[in-house]
């Protein structure tokens, strides 16, 4: 999945959601990548988007770009690579 404007989305990724809340990206399920991987059984029931840990209602799973695009979710930070 990428984002609005086309950069790829990466678990650790610090966004900005709907200009006023903050998240971090805890999962990439399409792409089978968690930020802590013993939690991957817990998400198996979803088959795409992204998880993020919000700070305003906990993991929130956005199925889609639009569903991104919809809630304004914006990378502010990468998390840099090891």
């Amino acid at each position: 999945m990428r984002y609005h404007d086309g950069q790829p989305i990466h678990v650790g990724d610090v966004v900005t959601i709907d200009v006023r809340h903050e998240g971090t990206v805890v999962a990439c399920i399409e792409d089978g990548v968690f930020l802590h991987p013993d939690t991957k059984h817990q998400w198996t029931h979803l088959h795409n988007g992204v998880l993020i840990d919000t700070t305003f209602g906990g993991v929130v799973h956005y199925p889609d770009e639009a569903a991104l695009e919809g809630g304004q979710v914006r990378l502010r930070q990468r998390q840099p690579e090891l």
